[in-house]
């Protein structure tokens, strides 16, 4: 399903300062980022202090600031693979795609692929932004997360008022859609571009609980 203009229109105006041309962000041209992309993450989680190989990557996700580039990417991946979610989060549409084939970034695979449509707000550079996984928790809070991670990574902690110094923005939230019937709080780590992310719940698990009965 692509979603139709006239959605679009309210906040069109919005949409300034491209740095990238429509014709230079394709499905191949993300493909091939990948690996520059894992590299980026790789040296992230390596100032966190944080060893995530034991762990599933959840889903890796993109940042556009065009209109009709993302029109034109989430025509594009649907060649690639299936829609299985658009919803609504911060008065945006988040489409989510899976993929028949895995995407490979260092040590990791996926099948999701995350594509927000634009909102007011202009990103540096378009591109794959955030990779995010699941880990070990019962948290129904990013607080509770918080704890949860440092008790999983105690490096993390020990380490904990370097990060600011180091260029790491931490941001803890609790992201969610409409229809969305699972808590899903989130501890967020951005330096250089790119970001990891750390919840206790599958994406896919929250598309689930989008789609049961009320």
């Amino acid at each position: 399903m692509v979603i139709p203009n006239r959605e679009w229109d309210t906040w069109r105006d919005f949409l300034t300062n491209k740095e990238i041309s429509m014709s230079a962000l394709t499905v191949d041209h993300l493909l091939s980022s990948l690996d520059p992309f894992s590299h980026r993450i790789q040296a992230l989680l390596e100032t966190l202090s944080i060893d995530l190989t034991p762990y599933q990557a959840d889903h890796i996700a993109l940042r556009v600031n065009d209109l009709n580039l993302a029109k034109q990417l989430h025509e594009a991946w649907l060649n690639h693979g299936d829609e299985i979610s658009v919803n609504t989060i911060n008065g945006r549409p988040i489409v989510v795609i899976k993929t028949r084939d895995a995407l490979s970034f260092g040590a990791w695979s996926t099948h999701c692929v995350e594509l927000p449509y634009p909102s007011e707000k202009t990103y540096p550079e378009q591109g794959w932004e955030h990779a995010e996984w699941v880990i070990p928790s019962s948290a129904t809070t990013p607080e509770a997360l918080l704890e949860d991670v440092f008790s999983l990574f105690p490096n993390l902690q020990a380490n904990w008022n370097e990060l600011e110094e180091k260029g790491v923005k931490v941001k803890l939230s609790s992201p969610s859609g409409e229809g969305e019937r699972l808590a899903n709080p989130t501890v967020a780590f951005k330096a250089n571009g790119v970001c990891v992310k750390l919840h206790p719940v599958s994406l896919e698990q929250v598309i689930e609980s989008e789609n049961s009965p009320s």
